[in-house]
């Protein structure tokens, strides 16, 4: 899924092609993917696109007094086309979702993989009125995120750290791979509950957040959309590496599988060497 590093540099990248540029159309291809239908789609055919702003993992993509607003979720991806074929491409047929064409000819294409269509496409006035953005907590990008604004959202929580990382209302943008990749560099266990942090804890969990992501981000800049998703998976550590060695202290990176997800972690670093229960117990081996 892409999270806030890529939907970042995806931000830049859109910013830089199409900032001052008139759109000529736009084709919804899947069922699916358009939420809204007041305003119409055509509402934006003629518009110029007037800039393009991040929301958590939300894009915005603003005409006029519109924002078309795009959640790619777990298999959306976004590809940059410097030129289209003449034949219209039939709906509902592979993965593509909409099509969003230029009047220089070049645009860009929505795609979701798989079976499972989350991919979400907003028209509306205000980006306010997708209830995705409606409910997003802070930005972690943004320089008011310090020590002392973590801590008071901490505050009060009773849940385990990988959860309260990935929820959207509490922080906005990280998602299970970095979260993974944030609780290696704090050595926490996802398992710790929030209620037992301590100062000093909270402290290297803040530092561990805004490293990776800075990190992450500085990695992605500047890299067409193309190259995102192989930049993002050379990067991590420890997140989609299950029996590979950690490098930092060499030991075996390990996953712990739930229905839809995993995590991966490193023993030594995190948990003490203790491998972490299964998805039916969710706590430490004793």
């Amino acid at each position: 899924m892409p999270e806030l590093p890529e939907v970042e540099a995806l931000r830049v990248f859109l910013d830089d092609h199409l900032v001052g540029r008139e759109i000529d159309r736009v084709i919804p291809l899947a069922i699916s993917v358009l939420k809204t239908y007041d305003p119409p789609l055509t509402a934006l055919h003629g518009g110029t696109v007037t800039g393009v702003q991040r929301h958590g993992k939300f894009l915005d993509i603003a005409v006029g007094p519109l924002h078309l607003v795009t959640h790619l979720a777990r298999a959306g991806w976004l590809h940059w086309k410097d030129s289209f074929p003449t034949t219209a491409p039939r709906p509902g047929k592979g993965p593509l979702a909409l099509r969003t064409v230029l009047t220089g000819g070049d645009g860009f294409d929505l795609t979701e993989a798989g079976t499972t269509k989350r991919l979400a496409v907003h028209l509306v006035h205000d980006p306010a009125e997708v209830s995705g953005v409606a409910r997003l907590g802070p930005d972690p990008l943004d320089p008011s995120f310090d020590r002392e604004a973590f801590a008071a959202l901490l505050d009060g929580e009773r849940r385990q750290i990988k959860g309260a990382l990935r929820d959207q209302s509490l922080i906005a943008g990280i998602g299970n791979a970095y979260s993974d990749e944030i609780l290696h560099v704090a050595k926490m266990s996802p398992f710790k509950p929030t209620a037992h942090l301590t100062d000093d804890e909270i402290t290297r969990l803040h530092t561990a957040l805004r490293t990776t992501l800075d990190d992450a981000v500085a990695r992605s800049s500047g890299l067409e959309a193309g190259r995102l998703k192989a930049e993002k998976r050379s990067g991590m550590r420890v997140h989609g590496r299950t029996g590979e060695a950690c490098p930092v202290c060499g030991d075996t990176v390990r996953e712990v599988s739930f229905s839809d997800s995993s995590l991966q972690y490193c023993p030594t670093c995190q948990t003490g060497g203790k491998p972490l229960a299964d998805r039916r117990l969710s706590k430490l081996l004793k």
